[in-house]
């Protein structure tokens, strides 16, 4: 079931598909486009679009290391919306010579709860830094070509369009400023970026600046009530990692809840850090959410298998969460066997890392998105031609209890 306020953004408009080639090319035309996208592209003549023109003052994202006004999104320029049907025909025609996107089916979770309310779409996902993916991940079965953002970006981008989601969450974006910002606000979104203070992507030689975490929500939908960027701790320590959580109400119901989305401390070794880094999180969100008075979503990269301390502090929380992605497990008591899959030079990496927690007494889980098989994968794993990510998306509908009890 796709998100209703997605499909009604734009409705009406028919932006020409130049324009929209702008917003998916803005630097520059890449030889290796398909040749009709380059002629649309071209036709635009001497004219330059809106779209192109905001997408300008914004192209150098690295400026946001240096300069904290970038943390929070200036109010874009006025553009005009894009109709997502148009701008998934764009990213296909681009995409046309590769093989198909996977497909992935919602998993039906309802029980005996109905809601008068359309359901609330979160997605979660990690899309992998284009500086990271092709600078240091060391991918070494992903063949280069399909690293490339001009195509990459599509794909991500498709994936999105796809699934509509009322509110998406991501890591490792590291081109925020000049594309995911321009173009999902087109769609009716609003966003907040929050990088990292010293970010890996900085290391890489033509990088387009720090990555970071993102919120994405459709303004239709929902009303902003406030906004927090953390900076995680770790032993009183400030960290390399963020957070990003935002009170939202919901326009057809009035209720309100919490969305946060992080990225915590990779690699192994590590344990005991991300265990303090989630312990942090949880005491901001618990300070924000009014000691779980305000229901609550957290999205994640959590770089932990469940069978982690910080997995299981965020389990037994005062803030009565469940992770929404055990309930497609037989027994609603495990975790999928993986999120991500990979292969490096170190060797086969296959981990269960990423996460949606929702307060169980007040919302409910309607469907999740079921994950990728062994077979789809493929034996070189993740990226690929056919994925973007080392990552797997997450995608879940809520609905709120009709009647929370006493504990929320």
């Amino acid at each position: 079931m796709g998100s209703p306020g997605l499909q009604f953004v734009g409705s009406g408009l028919k932006p020409s598909r130049s324009n929209l080639l702008c917003s998916l090319f803005p630097l520059s035309l890449s030889p290796d486009l398909p040749g009709a996208c380059i002629k649309a592209a071209c036709s635009m003549g001497t004219g330059t679009s809106r779209l192109y023109s905001a997408l300008a003052k914004t192209l150098n994202s690295s400026a946001a290391s240096q300069h904290p006004e970038y943390l929070v999104s200036p109010d874009p320029e006025h553009l005009e919306p894009i109709d997502p049907k148009e701008l998934l025909e764009e990213c296909r025609a681009v995409l046309h010579t590769r093989p198909p996107r996977f497909q992935r089916d919602f998993v039906d979770l309802r029980t005996d709860c109905p809601s008068t309310h359309p359901p609330i779409r979160v997605m979660q996902w990690n899309i992998l830094a284009q500086a990271l993916g092709e600078g240091k991940d060391n991918f070494v079965q992903c063949p280069v070509e399909a690293l490339k953002w001009e195509e990459r970006k599509c794909l991500i981008l498709e994936e999105i369009l796809a699934y509509q989601p009322d509110i998406l969450c991501l890591q490792e974006v590291d081109h925020y400023f000049d594309t995911f910002q321009p173009l999902l606000s087109r769609l009716g979104y609003q966003g907040t970026f929050f990088p990292k203070p010293w970010s890996p992507c900085l290391d890489v030689e033509h990088n387009n600046g720090p990555d970071g975490c993102a919120l994405f929500f459709l303004q239709n939908r929902f009303k902003l009530v406030n906004s927090a960027n953390i900076r995680l701790t770790a032993m009183t320590l400030k960290t390399n990692q963020v957070a990003i959580a935002q009170t939202l109400e919901c326009k057809e119901s009035g209720r309100q809840f919490c969305i946060a989305v992080t990225h915590l401390k990779a690699r192994t070794g590590w344990e005991r850090f991300r265990s303090a880094q989630g312990c942090d999180l949880l005491q901001n969100l618990q300070n924000i959410t009014q000691g779980a008075k305000i229901p609550l979503i957290v999205c994640g990269d959590f770089n932990a298998e469940p069978t982690e301390e910080v997995y299981k502090h965020f389990a037994s929380s005062s803030l009565n969460l469940n992770s929404a992605y055990k309930l497609l497990s037989a027994d609603g008591q495990s975790e999928p066997p993986y999120t991500t899959w990979k292969i490096r030079t170190s060797g086969e990496c296959r981990h269960t890392l990423d996460y949606i927690w929702y307060s169980k007494h007040a919302l409910n889980v309607r469907s999740a998105l079921d994950l990728l098989t062994e077979e789809q994968i493929g034996p070189n794993r993740l990226p690929s031609f056919n994925y973007p990510s080392d990552h797997l998306s997450l995608v879940c509908d809520f609905s709120f209890t009709e009647e929370p009890d006493g504990l929320l």
